[in-house]
């Protein structure tokens, strides 16, 4: 009798096992379908995921090698990429229509920064996203089962260990780019999925921004080529820019 039990009881064990692994897999599979769906809608450039884990009991994720293509006319393929995604999401709002995350830790960005005069990839990418996002319409934007918009709160986000690429080829250089700290965003009623990314890159935009006018400031003229044009570019554009 008490074999029989114990053979029930590794079989429960075993299928509980099973079930928690598939459910992992299964909202993972989602997340990642979800971005590579409607990223290249959002940014009107390539964008894939590479891989994406996420619990549905703990609300613990982390998502992996989130590629953004650069607009059509730039050198460089990439605008900016992600290592990880590191996420805390509240258990019981992964299955609604509005998603609650505590805290959103992204690990070494990279972005690639190239100028035209005063424009620049990455503004332009931004002005797609905000075009994107404006325009929009129901089916362009990620549902509910319910058919409701999805909408995100996030309590904490971050990016840490950044860099940023002035310019392209043999005269580019990479300088670090410091932290980046964002609190309540969405606020207790949410946003949608395009205005999340809008408030995500217009702070990001500014920082790269930023970084690149103080490493001109920092080296000067010893920038030269594609980095050096980028540098003196984002000073001058610095204000026309993000001004508002």
């Amino acid at each position: 009798m008490k074999s029989k039990l114990s053979k029930i009881a590794l079989i429960v064990v075993i299928l509980l096992v099973l079930l928690y692994v598939g459910v992992n897999f299964f909202v993972g599979s989602l997340a990642k379908t979800a971005i590579n769906r409607y990223g290249p809608q959002l940014t009107q450039t390539k964008v894939v995921l590479g891989g994406a884990q996420v619990s549905p009991l703990t609300g613990n994720g982390t998502l992996t090698d989130l590629f953004v293509g650069n607009p059509p006319g730039w050198s460089s393929e990439k605008a900016f990429s992600f290592g990880k995604i590191h996420v805390v999401v509240v258990p019981s709002s992964i299955f609604k229509d509005h998603i609650v995350i505590k805290e959103l830790v992204i690990e070494k960005p990279e972005f690639v920064y190239e100028t035209k005069f005063v424009a620049s990839n990455i503004s332009q990418l931004l002005k797609q996203i905000e075009g994107a996002s404006g325009g929009a319409t129901r089916a362009n934007k990620a549902t509910s089962k319910s058919g409701k918009p999805l909408k995100f709160a996030i309590g904490h986000l971050s990016l840490t260990g950044g860099l940023v690429t002035l310019g392209v080829g043999p005269t580019a250089i990479t300088v670090p780019m410091p932290p980046i700290e964002m609190s309540n965003v969405g606020g207790d009623e949410g946003i949608t999925s395009d205005q999340l990314a809008v408030a995500v890159m217009r702070a990001v935009s500014a920082d790269v921004l930023q970084t690149v006018a103080h490493a001109a400031l920092k080296v000067g003229s010893n920038l030269g080529g594609a980095a050096g044009d980028a540098a003196k570019n984002a000073t001058s554009g610095l204000k026309s820019l993000f001004g508002k």
